[in-house]
């Protein structure tokens, strides 16, 4: 959990627990199989060459770009780390019940800046959230835009059984644009981290700008995403390529 270099695809070892069993991560991250299918395909035609975070971040990228968002340059030449920490990822991974401030504090730790912050919440325009995470929000002190709320209480019944059920980060779950933030300035952002940056002065500007300028959010998408590819980054002889991206060779 140290930046760009592959930790969280690493699989538990009698060393290290992984980071994909991490409270955080666990039924969240998913779609590890497609980044091993890629990196499979990848090493019959060039052997020990492409590493697996240099995949990810590629597959990243297209993953925005096929969803309807943009295009942003990827540079190549990533190695990958030999070790996950699962307690980091608690450490430095933003948690959606934390304040703005403590969130801002673990971008700017990582060379990123608040309007990163904003920006890169806009990623939230895609996926989903399980209920857990959302029901202080729903049924502790209910304030999202009624309509919202009642679709939302009935996804996530106030019961531990639907815990584990899926519910939208936006109201267009499978494509890449603005709603998030258009959601957001209508009181119906999910997750207490995502309507926090309206209540800010400053993120709320930009909060408000990106829900009425997609091409803006866009084009400062794509550059926060520049930088937050270039985090930790392994190169040289640190690291290494592996061959499989759930173990070190």
């Amino acid at each position: 959990m140290q930046g760009c270099e592959g930790s969280i695809l690493l699989d538990d070892t009698i060393d290290f627990k992984g980071e994909k069993n991490a409270p955080a991560n666990r039924n969240s991250a998913r779609g590890y199989e497609v980044i091993d299918s890629i990196k499979a395909e990848v090493e019959k035609a060039c052997p020990s060459t492409v590493s697996c975070t240099d995949i990810l971040a590629l597959a990243a990228r297209e993953a925005v770009v096929m969803t309807g968002g943009p295009y942003w340059p990827v540079s190549l030449g990533r190695r990958d780390g030999l070790t996950a920490n699962q307690a980091a990822v608690a450490q430095e991974l933003p948690s959606p019940i934390e304040s703005l401030d403590d969130i801002t504090a673990k971008f700017t730790s990582k060379g990123l800046d608040v309007k990163d912050v904003v920006v890169l919440s806009g990623a939230h325009t895609l996926g989903f959230a399980q209920c857990f995470l959302i029901k202080r929000r729903l049924f502790n002190y209910p304030a999202l835009e009624s309509s919202a709320l009642t679709s939302l209480q009935g996804m996530c019944p106030n019961k531990d059984a639907s815990n584990a059920n899926l519910a939208p980060l936006d109201s267009t779950t499978t494509r890449f644009d603005n709603s998030y933030y258009t959601n957001i300035v209508n009181n119906a952002g999910l997750l207490d981290s995502d309507q926090a940056l309206l209540m800010n002065p400053t993120t709320g500007e930009m909060v408000r700008s990106y829900s009425s300028n997609p091409y803006q959010f866009y084009s400062d998408f794509a550059a926060s995403m520049v930088k937050l590819s270039s985090v930790g980054v392994l190169t040289g002889k640190n690291g290494e390529i592996r061959k499989k991206c759930g173990s070190v060779n």
